[in-house]
Parts: structure tokens; sequence; C-alpha cells
């Protein structure tokens, strides 16, 4: 009978021998001249580059835990005029205890404040409103308006290596418990990653993130619970006609406060293109 160590290293294993698989793949696809950088597809931790003008971006992401849960994410960003400001919408869809459901959908804009793809520094805040579309009686949901902020900053530290630094807030008065009881929540994020270009397009990552997150426990009562999330993964970009660069990616999150059954394998997948012509 196997160990239950040896159970829970099966995902790891997994993800190195893809890892190896599609870097063998790419390296003979693609050649140096003609790849082109990858920069602003993280996972968990945002980077802090901002759309380029008439280019448009399409991502999904999706995580499946050990104990069957899972979770679907599609952020659209549009660059308005330049990469100095950036509008974004996010949908999400919950499954959870049997239950399938839309989550709050969150409106986003991103001011770039510092930098550009091409600096060694960028920083670029992120406001966002979250509306109720989720259903709080599920746990979908928060049940009220809430805000929500980032800031993500870029440091290149050489040629080939990135890191990505956020800090972050959520509020949101009035939230609902499932039975229905309010109170005002705030919760709280930090996260970092770095990214090893080790071929244009192709790219190892790890990301760190701490959560802190409150919930309605009775009127005008929260509690909260505190995570740490380890992804390490990778991530390569096919360029194709037309400007179109495609790039999916794979990791593993261990939630190293709780049980193996939080610990959730992640998929990436993103399009961009232009939507004008320069």
């Amino acid at each position: 009978m196997r160990s239950e160590r040896a159970v829970q290293q099966r995902p790891v294993v997994f993800v190195v021998v893809l890892l190896t698989s599609y870097f063998s793949l790419l390296t003979g696809y693609f050649s140096p001249l003609t790849a082109l950088q990858i920069q602003d597809n993280s996972f968990l931790i945002e980077e802090a580059y901002n759309q380029e003008r008439g280019v448009v971006q399409h991502i999904s992401a999706f995580q499946r835990t050990s104990g069957g849960d899972w979770a679907y994410a599609f952020t659209q960003e549009w660059p308005l005029g330049g990469i100095g400001h950036q509008l974004s919408y996010t949908i999400p869809v919950q499954h959870e205890g049997g239950g399938t459901g839309l989550g709050d959908v969150a409106l986003n804009y991103r001011h770039q404040l510092l930098g550009n793809p091409e600096a060694a520094t960028v920083f670029a805040p992120r406001l966002s409103l979250l509306l109720p579309t989720g259903d709080h009686e599920e746990g979908r949901g928060a049940g009220a308006v809430g805000l929500q902020t980032n800031l993500p900053l870029t440091l290149v530290l050489a040629p080939q290596l990135a890191t990505h630094w956020n800090a972050g807030a959520t509020l949101t008065p009035s939230a609902r418990s499932p039975l229905g009881e309010e109170a005002t929540t705030a919760s709280f994020n930090l996260g970092a990653s770095a990214i090893w270009l080790l071929h244009p397009s192709f790219n190892l990552m790890v990301e760190a993130l701490w959560l802190s997150t409150a919930s309605v426990v009775s009127v005008g009562r929260t509690g909260r619970e505190e995570s740490v999330l380890l992804n390490p993964g990778f991530r390569g970009a096919f360029n194709l006609a037309n400007d179109l660069q495609i790039v999916p990616g794979v990791a593993y999150t261990f939630d190293l406060g709780s049980g193996p059954d939080e610990d959730a394998l992640f998929v990436y997948l993103s399009f961009e293109h232009p939507f004008k012509r320069q």
C-alpha cells in the first residue's frame, strides 16, 4: 500500500514531467530570433504591465482542488489609448459542495504610474468595483458591493530574472453571511513571484501569496482566516500570424496552512492580439 506522502507527491512529479516535455517542444519550435518574450502572464500574482495601445488580452484561469472543488475566471483587458490606462473585467464561476454558479464580477481600472514594458521598474496600481452577482447564500459572493485595490510592482533584476510584488486590500460594507447577517469585512493580500526566462518563449516561475480573508459570522461581527499559498509552475508562448500570441501555463498550488484537500492544479490560457492596426 502506498504511503500518504507518496500519494501527495504525485502532482509534483506530474508537473515536472509536463515541464520537461513542454520545454523540449518549445525549444524545437521557436528560434531565439523570432520568439517574443513573455511579460504579462502571471498566475496568482499580478504583474505591473498594462496592455499596449491597440492590443487586447483574453485570460482564462482554472483551479481544481484535490478535494474536487473548482473555480474558473475569465478576464478581458483593454487599453485606453495606450499603456497609461487600462480597463478590464473578471467573470468568475465557482463549484463547491456540489453547487455551481456565478461569483462576484469585478470591474477593474489600472493606471501605469511608473515605467513601461522596457523599464526595469514598473508600477501600476489597480482599483476594482466588486459587484454582488454571486449567490451569498451558497457562499459564492459577498452579498454586497465591494471595493478592492492592489499595488503591483515589477522589478527586473537581470535580463533573465523578473520579480513581481503585490500588496492589496478588499473592503465590503454590508457584506452578508449565508444566513443574511451583515457586517463590514476587510481582507488583505501580500505576494511575490520570481520569473526565470529560461527561453524567451518558456519561463519557469514560483509565486507565494499570503491571504487574510474576513467573513461575516454574525450581525456586526466578522471572523478571519489566513492562508499561505506556494505556486510553482511554468508558462510558454506560441507566436502566430497576425500578431496573435497564445500563452498556456500550468502550476500546482500548495496551501501551506490547510490539509492536502486544499492543494490545487492550476491551468492558465491567454490570447493576446491587436484589435486595430497601429
